[in-house]
């Protein structure tokens, strides 16, 4: 099963857990799937330093976009400064999203969490963007205000504060 060729596809480098990471991300998000795994050959050990036949890369797909992770070593880890954005039209999906990624990771400030390889997400309504770019300048600094606020986000929260109700 070939994975969908793109311009652009994000490269995720972990030091070993590739497989378990790309295995993780596909159990989470529908339509997706793992491509034909490459594995470290003999040739190019003084560079590479892994076993012949371990995991190099793992092409995988998550809901159509696709992905590579790839075991390149303890050199590099992740950082908040990429994160990947999960778009939610419910209060339901931003709940399966956040539970299912904060799985071993952990809950960061308004919609952000990292997952349990230190991959930084950032789990938020559909409506946030219209929400933000309001020309009512006061309904962006309500919702601005109340998800400030938030580990987790509360679409109805925050819809109350672009309605101008009380919390």
């Amino acid at each position: 099963m070939p994975i969908a060729k793109h311009k652009l596809t994000p490269c995720l480098w972990f030091d070993t857990q590739a497989e378990e990471a790309a295995n993780f991300y596909c159990s989470i998000f529908k339509n997706s799937k793992i491509g034909k795994i490459s594995r470290f050959p003999d040739a190019g050990q003084e560079v590479h330093k892994k076993p012949a036949g371990s995991v190099m890369v793992v092409p995988f797909e998550l809901d159509g976009q696709p992905f590579t992770a790839l075991n390149g070593g303890p050199d590099f880890s992740f950082t908040e400064a990429v994160s990947f954005q999960v778009i939610c039209e419910t209060q339901d999906e931003i709940d399966y999203y956040w539970s299912k990624l904060t799985e071993g990771g952990q809950e960061g400030p308004c919609g952000w969490l990292k997952d349990k390889f230190g991959l930084s997400w950032q789990v938020v309504p559909a409506a946030i963007p219209t929400m933000m770019t309001d020309p009512d300048a006061k309904k962006s600094a309500r919702v601005m205000n109340a998800f400030m606020t938030m580990k987790k986000l509360d679409v109805a929260a925050l819809e109350r504060a672009y309605a101008g109700e009380a919390a």
